[in-house]
């Protein structure tokens, strides 16, 4: 009865994601000259018992960003599949906090009490059993990385063989 369940389901997510794509605006394509859009995925597995205090700190972390004006981290939490607790979603927009955003991003760890530098790193992997990260180029569509690649095509012949 379950595999009947999860079959059907699968059936029917293409049909949701259509009629869910339709509804929501396209954005538009990415020109092949622009800039390739960077993210960095860290993913976790943490310490048994830790999830919790865990996610507990990345909102403080949060906290912080919002007091320089930065969005809070997006997380993927495990549900089914492979082996990890949680993914961190860190867009790359190369925007560094001004000497005010840092300021009130610093008076707000001080406020919560976090540590920061090294003791930062020392206190988190406290609550980590395994990491891993990977930087990527995305998001992007096919059709906008295809373009990218034609255009690197365009710009970088094959060399030519040494006949002999």
């Amino acid at each position: 009865m379950k595999y009947r369940f999860a079959f059907l389901l699968a059936a029917a997510v293409p049909f949701a994601s259509a009629a869910h794509a339709q509804q929501a605006p396209t954005p538009a394509p990415a020109a092949a000259d622009a800039p390739w859009p960077e993210a960095w995925f860290e993913i976790f597995k943490l310490a048994p018992g830790k999830q919790e205090e865990f996610i507990r700190r990345i909102a403080q972390a949060d906290e912080v960003a919002a007091a320089g004006g930065f969005p809070p981290t997006q997380l993927f939490f495990h549900e089914n599949g492979a082996d990890f607790d949680v993914i961190l979603f860190k867009p790359v927009t190369g925007i560094e906090p001004t000497p005010e955003q840092a300021a009130a991003m610093d008076k707000k760890r001080k406020e919560l009490g976090l540590p920061s530098g090294p003791a930062y790193f020392v206190n988190i992997r406290e609550l980590v059993a395994e990491h891993t990260d990977s930087k990527t180029y995305g998001p992007l569509s096919a059709a906008n990385w295809l373009a990218k690649l034609d255009k690197w095509r365009r710009e970088n012949p094959p060399r030519k063989s040494v006949a002999k």
